[in-house]
């Protein structure tokens, strides 16, 4: 088991190359891993998750809105069950909130017994219409005009980065080889497949391609176009955490053909989101945020919740989805290749990512792979992130064992140096000030970073400093 950053790759044949450790990536990797199969897992960032795994909504989704009889909506039924329980394992912090499908004119109002009806054939059976009344006792904040509510009891908030980070880890400690900066290239296919990647020639005798934005360029270098990627850009305001307390569900309009549009839902760190728009581009690079983007947001947020404008904006961000011309996901075996194809993963991904795994695995039979008997593995206990529950510098235990975890150093979001000091030594450690405060929370609070940033990084490059081989020692 091994994560490498830098260096020539092995010269091993694999059984099987995963390219790209997004949360769909590192879940086939983790599935395939449990069969004792030599698993190399490519990523072109410096880190698991550093595409449209990090820039989410966060929703673990029910399913219930989902075209029934689609392979989207079976893997999303079935990824809700298996997410759930693992996060419960994993220590993935999960807010079982549900969410209120708000009804602003007559139309939508009318469409909210179809919405019940569909969710009844998506296998959710505990939805329930709300009055106009009812709704207000729920979410008094709401803004004016709301005419009644679908409610979905199931849906939840979760922690996307820990979720992916959590997926990475156990796949590494059951023997999967992890290798970052490693750019895939040109694909040649014979005996075996043999991708010319930015570190050298990486070899295998089955492959999947899990790259998400990028994944219709690695289907053509095999010769398929079955599917053409669009980047949908979904940009975000998030709220501080004096907001919380306006918010109880997961706020949700109508959903049209275009998406769920603009929600308002709470974070598992405690803040609140505004977003995300919906905006069809040309550039798979294109994150950032645009003025009118913004404006449309906050116009959205204003008939939702008036209230919420009042509060400061903590953050704003963007993430590209990998939306295709199709309306079903795009997975497809190539038998004849050993490959598989994994495209068009949009925003119930994250909620789908341990299904999808599970159905790649028996497509790579159907390819000829022989994954052997699956073997349980130890689940990774992963730090919590979420304010729902107890954070470290609020437990006199841990402090009084390692004083530490009572340094606060990110004092807005409350990360402590125990924290970042066991962040830095994990399975998966961050290359990057950015990935760490995908474990920690640190610089992703009101000043971002203005006060704790040269602490922060003191400390970073003080890890990074340490040889290679006492790091190794000191990870769990």
């Amino acid at each position: 088991m091994t994560v490498t950053t830098t260096g020539d790759l092995p010269g091993e044949v694999y059984d099987v190359a995963i390219i790209g450790a997004g949360v769909v990536g590192t879940a086939i990797a983790r599935e395939l891993a449990a069969h004792r199969l030599r698993i190399a897992l490519v990523e072109a960032s410096d880190d698991v998750g550093d595409g449209t795994s990090k820039a989410n909504t966060a929703i673990l989704h029910t399913g219930f809105d989902a075209t029934p009889g689609t392979l989207e909506a079976r893997l999303v039924r079935e990824g809700y069950r298996r997410l759930n329980t693992f996060a419960a394992e994993a220590g993935i912090p999960v807010e079982p909130l549900g969410a209120l499908l708000v009804a602003w004119d007559s139309e939508q109002l009318a469409a909210l017994p179809a919405l019940a009806e569909k969710a009844v054939r998506n296998d959710c059976h505990d939805t329930r219409i709300l009055d106009a009344d009812e709704v207000y006792a729920r979410e008094p904040h709401l803004g004016p005009g709301a005419l009644g509510a679908l409610e979905v009891p199931g849906e939840s908030i979760i922690c996307p980065w820990t979720t992916t980070l959590a997926y990475a880890t156990q796949a590494v400690r059951a023997g999967a080889d992890l290798h970052l900066n490693c750019t895939a290239g040109a694909i040649t296919t014979g005996s075996h497949h043999e991708i010319a990647t930015s570190r050298g020639p990486l070899r295998a005798r089955h492959l999947v391609n899990a790259a998400g934005l990028h994944s219709d360029e690695i289907d053509r270098r095999l010769g398929h176009t079955e599917f053409s990627v669009t980047p949908r850009r979904g940009q975000l305001i998030v709220f501080d955490k004096f907001a919380r307390g306006l918010v109880g569900h997961i706020l949700l309009p109508v959903p049209t053909a275009a998406g769920k549009g603009v929600l308002v839902s709470p974070t598992v760190f405690g803040n609140v989101m505004l977003g995300p728009t919906a905006e069809d581009l040309d550039d798979k690079h294109a994150t950032g945020s645009s003025a009118a983007g913004l404006s449309l947001l906050l116009d959205k947020g204003a008939r939702i919740m008036p209230e919420l404008l009042d509060e400061e904006v903590t953050a704003v961000y963007a993430g590209l989805r990998a939306a295709t011309e199709h309306a079903d996901f795009q997975i497809r075996a190539h038998p004849e290749q050993r490959y598989v194809a994994v495209g068009g993963i949009r925003s119930t991904g994250l909620t789908a990512s341990m299904a999808i795994a599970a159905h790649v695995r028996d497509l790579l039979a159907d390819c000829g792979l022989d994954p052997g008997p699956a073997r349980d593995l130890e689940p990774p206990r992963m730090p919590n992130l979420g304010e729902a529950f107890r954070r470290p510098y609020q437990r006199a235990d841990l402090i009084a064992a390692d004083p530490a975890y009572g340094t606060v150093v990110c004092h807005c979001e409350r990360v402590t140096r125990g924290e970042i000091r066991d962040a830095l030594r994990t399975t998966v450690p961050p290359g990057s000030l950015d990935g760490l405060r995908r474990r920690t929370r640190a610089q992703s609070g009101r000043c971002q970073g203005f006060y704790c940033g040269a602490a922060v990084r003191a400390q970073f490059d003080e890890a990074r400093a340490t040889p290679a081989a006492a790091r190794a020692g000191a990870r769990r």
